[in-house]
Order: structure tokens, then sequence, then C-alpha cells
């Protein structure tokens, strides 16, 4: 066969190439909700990402709601009127968030996701398919993100396949303390203010102990120099409030003691509705 004559399979990356997502921690908590309170004869989750395109490209997904569904070898089965309901629901409390892809429970894509994948891609141009694993195995959640990329015979399009693409997930410590939680699949209480704020500090020492070991072995010439992690650390330096050591202790000492009131405050509230039921429970009894 002549070299002029071959035929070239080619996949369509032009509008994937630089795409990336950021989800927020919320949607991840949300559909781990929603997994829990699944129908028992469901083995995953399905459910609509809502959020927004920002102006560098990036997928903000900052919402979610599941979708009801029947799966089955041959076919998917999505309840279509209830999707379409909750998107107006949730528009009609902030319009700016739409529809930017959809996700499902489990590691990775099943033989289903290419049909509900089609169906986004009819509600928005290239939607993404976000991935959690509720199983939480070895301790850690996988979340991945993906899109559909085309495989072209010249100008036919032959199938359609799932590209996995960076995703971010960022959290505030509050949230983190939430998320190492979860992912630990059982709890016998969650901490207190003063448990998080201590799990906080610790990992807090930690990332020091991490940056004085990196200056240490850029300055001995052990490692190579990385100008963003030196702008970064100059960053975080110069945002830190200039405080004498006993300025810094009063604040801590009263933060601390804000964080006690609020325990003991909260005790004697508690006391005094069960003591204000226990009364009332005798004086029906009476």
């Amino acid at each position: 066969m002549a070299a002029g004559d071959l035929t070239v399979l080619q996949f369509s990356t032009q509008s994937t190439a630089n795409l990336t997502a950021k989800v927020h921690p919320l949607v991840i908590f949300n559909i781990c909700d929603c997994y829990v309170r699944r129908p028992d004869q469901a083995e995953r989750v399905i459910g609509t990402l809502l959020g927004s395109v920002l102006p560098d490209g990036t997928v903000d997904i900052r919402n979610s709601y599941a979708v009801p569904h029947t799966e089955s070898a041959e076919q998917v089965a999505l309840d279509i009127e209830y999707h379409h309901n909750m998107l107006v629901s949730h528009q009609k409390v902030n319009p700016k968030e739409v529809i930017v892809g959809w996700y499902s429970t489990g590691l990775g894509v099943t033989g289903g996701s290419a049909l509900i994948h089609d169906f986004y891609s009819r509600e928005v141009p290239n939607p993404v398919h976000l991935t959690v694993d509720t199983g939480f195995r070895n301790g850690e959640g996988t979340i991945r993100a993906y899109v559909s990329v085309n495989l072209s015979l010249g100008d036919r399009q032959l199938a359609a396949q799932f590209q996995e693409i960076p995703l971010d997930l960022r959290m505030v410590e509050a949230e983190r303390v939430g998320f190492d939680i979860l992912k630990t699949m059982a709890a016998d209480k969650l901490p207190t203010d003063l448990e998080g704020m201590e799990v906080t500090m610790q990992r807090l020492l930690a990332l020091i102990d991490d940056i004085y070991k990196y200056v240490d072995d850029v300055v001995e010439g052990r490692v190579a120099a990385d100008n963003s992690i030196g702008r970064f650390i100059s960053d975080t330096v110069a945002a830190l409030p200039k405080l004498t050591p006993p300025a810094f202790d009063k604040l801590v000492n009263d933060s601390l003691q804000d964080q006690l009131l609020l325990l003991y405050l909260s005790s004697i509230t508690r006391t005094q509705l069960g003591l204000a039921e226990k009364l009332n429970t005798a004086a029906q009894i009476l």
C-alpha cells in the first residue's frame, strides 16, 4: 500500500489540551452523603455537577445534586424530568451556577458511563465526568476528573474515549479536618474545636519542619533552588502579621478563652434543656 493511501486514526484533543478542573469540598461531602442515602439495590450514585468556567478555562465545580437512575448491563435510564426540576430549583437560588458535568461513585469509568456522558454532552458542551471512590480504600479517597475525546477516522467519528484531566481539590483547615474524618470510615465522635485546633497545629508544625529542611537543603546545595517555591515562601512570610511574642501569646490565649467560654455556655444550655425536659415529663405524670 502506498504511503499516500494510509488512513490515519486520530484523537480530537484541541478542546481538552489545557483543560483543568477544580472541585470544592462541599461537592465531595454531598456526593458521599447521597451515596449513604442511596436505595438498597443501587450499586452507585450518579448526579449533576454545577459550577462555572473560569476565564483561564478551569472548570470550577461548586455544587451538585443526585439524579435517580436505574442501570443494567445493557442500558441506563435517567430520571430526566427530576434532573431538569432540580436544575431549575438550583438556578433560582444561584443563577450563575450552570451544568458543567456529572459525577458517579466508584473507581474509574464503567460501560454505562459513555451513555450517561452522551446525555450530558447534549446538556452542555464538553462536560466533565467526576468519579469519587466512596469506599476510601487504604484510607484515601480517589477523586478523578475525565473528559471525552473523540476518535476520528478521517472526517468520520468512530468512538469516544475518556481522558483524565488535572483536578485541584483545595480545602481550608476546617474542611480538611472533616475530610480526614470522612476518610477513616469510622469515628466515635466528631472532634471538638480544641481537638480540631490541635490537629491543625500539628499539621502546621510538620509543614514548617518541611520548609526548614527544604531551605537548608537549598542553602547547602543538596537541592536545586526552585524560584516558584521561593516566591511562595516569601509571600507566605510577608503575609504574617508582625507581632511580638507577648502580643502573640495574648492573642492565642484570648482566642482560647473565647473557645472555652463557648464550650461552657453550650454545656450549661444542654443541662438546662435536659432539666426542663425532665420537669415537663414529671409534671405530665403527676
